[in-house]
Formats: C-alpha cells, sequence, structure tokens
C-alpha cells in the first residue's frame, strides 16, 4: 500500500520537479538547488520531505551527498494510480 507520506511528498510542485530532475540523473544538492529560484535551506526541507516517504534516497561522497530516485516506491506509486484510475 502506498504511504499517505508519498502523496503528501508528491503534492507539491517543486518536490515534483525535483523527481523529475533525479529521473535524468544523480545529483547533489547544490545541482538541485541551482535549478530552483528558492533558498538552500527550503530545497533541503524538500529533499526532507521526498526522503522522508521513501522516494528519494541519498548517499554520501566525501563532502557531498547524493540524491537518487527510490524506484521501487515509485513504481509502487504508479502501480497503486494505475488501480485506482485505470481500470473500469
Amino acid at each position: 500500500m502506498v504511504s499517505d507520506k508519498v502523496f503528501k511528498a508528491l503534492s507539491d510542485a517543486n518536490r515534483r520537479k525535483i523527481i523529475d530532475l533525479l529521473k535524468k540523473k544523480e545529483m547533489t544538492a547544490g545541482e538541485i538547488a541551482e535549478k530552483f529560484n528558492v533558498s538552500k535551506p527550503t530545497i533541503s526541507e524538500h529533499l526532507k520531505t521526498l526522503k522522508n516517504a521513501d522516494l528519494i534516497q541519498s548517499e554520501k561522497n566525501g563532502q557531498f551527498i547524493t540524491y537518487f530516485l527510490n524506484t521501487s516506491v515509485l513504481e509502487d506509486f504508479l502501480s497503486h494510480m494505475i488501480n485506482i484510475f485505470g481500470k473500469s
């Protein structure tokens, strides 16, 4: 079953844009922040929300943290949405 945290995380347009960016490649918080016109602490909060929903994961590489998608949670979410809206 898909967690309510996933729905909450995906309810924000900025978080959906982060998911879209990470769909293309792994990125650091700084690289993600460069794509937005908001403060770095705001991006950090978005990343925290996405991590709490297990939509993204992170890995520390030296002094940087690299973020990437947790595809299994996204697949579960998409399957859930198809079950709700895709079948008549």
